[in-house]
């Protein structure tokens, strides 16, 4: 179920307008929609197109999504408190493939079922292979930061 994006300015791919293009996803194990909407806006509204892969992709799903489309940012949200299992698998999976060891990969909502205390979780997916960890109780605030500090990428 992919959630095209028809609000986005500018062409996927384009870079013209210095919006990111962006991947948005869920988790394999979790079923949860409405924060990748929001994500999806919440982007959007910044001036970047985005691609929402949508709930419950698997990982052999989201490595071919990433092979074809070529972002600059790969953002995996998660609500269910797995995150931690199935972000680690995912991104084994996205930096097994040489051509996708350089894309930025991010990971943030409920990683854990241990609130704030689950901090060995961003040490450990941070060490897997992820760009950057944001957990649920630090707000968006981290995240947007980290969003607009990145450059686009010059696309030829």
């Amino acid at each position: 179920m992919e959630l095209e994006n028809t609000g986005s300015p500018g062409t996927w791919g384009g870079g013209l307008d210095g919006g990111l293009d962006i991947i948005v996803s869920g988790l394999a194990s979790d079923a949860h929609t409405w924060n990748l909407v929001y994500l999806q806006l919440f982007l959007e509204e910044r001036g970047h197109r985005v691609r929402n892969l949508g709930a419950c992709v698997p990982d052999a799903m989201l490595v071919e999504q990433c092979l074809r489309h070529d972002p600059d940012l790969v953002v995996l949200g998660t609500v269910n408190g797995h995150g931690w299992q199935d972000g680690e698998r995912a991104i084994g999976a996205l930096r097994a493939r040489p051509e996708l060891v350089g894309t930025r990969v991010v990971i943030g909502g409920k990683l854990g079922i241990d609130g704030p205390r689950g901090v060995s979780h961003t040490d450990r997916l941070r060490a897997a292979g992820f760009d950057a960890v944001f957990a649920d109780h630090a707000g968006m605030t981290p995240f947007r930061s980290y969003v607009d500090a990145l450059p686009a990428r010059v696309r030829t």
